[in-house]
């Protein structure tokens, strides 16, 4: 496997402000604060806010809960964002988490099942704790906003203090930086701090799917995944399963012939989503996907166009070397039809397929 540099997230920074409360520690930028922990890791790959995969996570997390006596979670939120949701957790009312989930506007957690997740873990599994090892998303507001209330509450200088500040100082790097290495080794580290201070409990983790393979994020010149790095340090103490896969589609609905310049392709279509983007020509409201068989060869060398689409918004599972099309439906009743093709090409640690223009 290609070498690749280590990071010291705010080691040091986090390091000398822990001997500041008197926590003896040795860190280096190889190694984390504390003892390894013994327990086991269960991560789970998901597609953000599909309500499937949601029900299928809280089927899980009833069995660790009720048959494994497990309580911790680990969350692709910032530190500050679950400890909110700890707050709530032990409130009488739902105030806390609709704050939050204004918070959270215009990403995928503004989704009404993610609230419907919640509440039913706070009602169902109520000794749930929840751990947030991602870089500070929303830091400019609920984490800001977590630091005031530690202020209010006489806890400046407490380790919750600290690792607020982190984690918004790890938000406002990674925003002004776009550097998405930074941002993976940033939550393995949180990770790895957060899992060893458990000491032999075991935890259940629900990350992208993308953080949950091994191997390297960005091609093969990209840089190892946390999944990757958590493997390095627990080896088989770490388990994955991605339930993204729960959501792809193994067989076509049905073949159809389509004709692209007087060439007769067996197109399989996979089905039609429901969606809105907006695009310079207007809204697309639903998109239809084909996949052309035995057809790359054909479009290898068309120009691209500059756009792209993800894997993960396919209803199917994406091979290297195949052709695509997917006809968006406008909100003014015309067919947007784009081409796409698996040329193993990434974008943000993202496998996409790549558009191209067809004569």
């Amino acid at each position: 496997m290609k070498q690749y540099k280590k990071r010291s997230i705010s080691k040091r920074f986090f390091c000398l402000a822990l001997a500041t409360i008197i926590i003896a520690t040795a860190c280096t930028s190889t190694d984390t604060c504390s003892k390894k922990s013994t327990g086991q890791i269960f991560l789970y790959g998901e597609i953000h806010g599909v309500p499937m995969l949601m029900n299928r996570q809280l089927e899980i997390w009833h069995d660790y809960y009720h048959n494994r006596n497990m309580r911790h979670m680990f969350i692709e939120f910032a530190y500050f964002t679950a400890e909110f949701l700890n707050n709530w957790m032990r409130s009488y009312n739902d105030d806390i988490l609709y704050e939050l989930f204004n918070d959270w506007a215009g990403t995928l957690a503004h989704n009404p099942h993610v609230l419907e997740f919640f509440r039913t873990i706070k009602r169902e599994f109520p000794e749930t704790i929840f751990h947030g090892i991602d870089v500070g998303h929303g830091y400019y507001s609920e984490g800001r906003r977590f630091l005031q209330y530690l202020k209010n509450n006489d806890k400046q200088g407490t380790l919750g203090y600290l690792l607020t500040l982190e984690a918004i100082e790890q938000g406002e790097n990674f925003y002004r930086t776009r550097d998405l290495e930074y941002r993976v080794a940033a939550m393995s580290e949180n990770f790895i701090r957060a899992f060893d201070k458990l000491q032999g409990q075991s935890v259940m983790g629900i990350f992208g799917a993308a953080h949950t393979r091994f191997g390297l994020m960005g091609g093969h010149e990209g840089f190892p995944g946390m999944a990757e790095r958590l493997r390095e340090r627990y080896g088989d103490s770490l388990h994955v399963v991605d339930l993204s896969l729960l959501t792809l589609i193994s067989e076509p609905i049905r073949v159809d012939i389509i004709s692209i310049n007087n060439v007769y392709y067996e197109a399989s279509y996979f089905g039609t989503d429901l969606t809105t983007f907006s695009t310079v020509i207007g809204n697309i409201v639903s998109r239809s996907f084909w996949r052309l068989e035995n057809a790359y060869d054909d479009f290898r060398n068309k120009p691209t166009n500059g756009g792209f689409l993800p894997f993960d918004n396919y209803p199917m599972m994406i091979e290297l070397n195949q052709v695509f099309i997917v006809d968006a439906a406008i909100t003014d009743g015309s067919i947007l039809r784009l081409f796409y093709r698996s040329d193993g090409d990434y974008w943000q640690f993202r496998p996409i397929t790549t558009g191209f223009s067809v004569d």
